[in-house]
């Protein structure tokens, strides 16, 4: 078997295994793995921020109740993250249906403003573009050093939006800005588990938004 780039994932795969049950056996055990690896990691993720993702929640929902709206991006599985995001606050399963917009869409003006003004800045001028003070900016960077996020956070903090990160490993260069007002970090170096637990954070987040708006509607 010629030599593959998913060494990473399945090693005995790349072994020349010849046993097709004992393989079958490797596969069921390394995804039971991984799943335990990513529900573990997921549990430990959201006990750590706890009171951050309620400090988090209960800021976007004042923002969302004076009007506010959502601006979600990253790169690569980030921006599938981002798409997510936005899908879940703007047509959720339960609650209110909230104003979100991805950043992230649109090939037109991301291949437009790369090609014009450079990839490090297709965020940033798309919140120049469309975003407004009271608004909100989430920016996902599994390595936490992307820079077309990080200069799309630190624009939405000179804008006045509440700029919110998702990053893993140690958080990087998002973790240290002072532009992020709530930076959630993964700490794991694995992408795959990083992003399985970014999904469990931003759904926590989008709870406590609901939560919060609920109990403002209450009498």
């Amino acid at each position: 078997m010629s030599s593959e780039p998913t060494g990473f994932l399945y090693p005995f795969i790349e072994a020349e295994e010849r046993d097709g049950t004992k393989l079958l056996v490797d596969l069921a055990r390394s995804a039971d793995a991984k799943i335990t690896e990513s529900e573990s990691l997921r549990a430990a993720s959201l006990q750590r921020w706890e009171e951050l993702l309620e400090e988090a929640g209960s800021s976007m929902a004042s923002r969302f109740a004076a009007g506010g709206r959502l601006f979600a991006f990253g790169n690569g599985g980030s921006a599938t993250d981002a798409e997510g995001t936005v899908q879940l606050f703007r047509d959720p399963p339960y609650g209110r249906a909230l104003p979100a917009l991805s950043l992230v869409d649109d090939r037109a003006v991301l291949t437009a403003l790369a090609n014009d003004v450079g990839f490090e800045l297709v965020f940033s001028r798309q919140l120049i573009a469309h975003a407004r003070p009271g608004d909100i900016a989430v920016g996902f960077s599994t390595s936490g050093d992307s820079l077309n996020v990080l200069r799309g956070l630190e624009e939405a903090a000179r804008r006045q939006l509440l700029p919110i990160g998702l990053c893993g490993y140690e958080g990087s260069a998002m973790a240290l800005s002072d532009a992020v007002a709530h930076c959630l970090v993964v700490r794991s170096e694995s992408v795959h588990r990083i992003q399985e637990a970014q999904a469990a954070l931003t759904l926590r987040l989008w709870s406590v938004v609901q939560r919060r708006l609920d109990e403002r509607r209450r009498p």
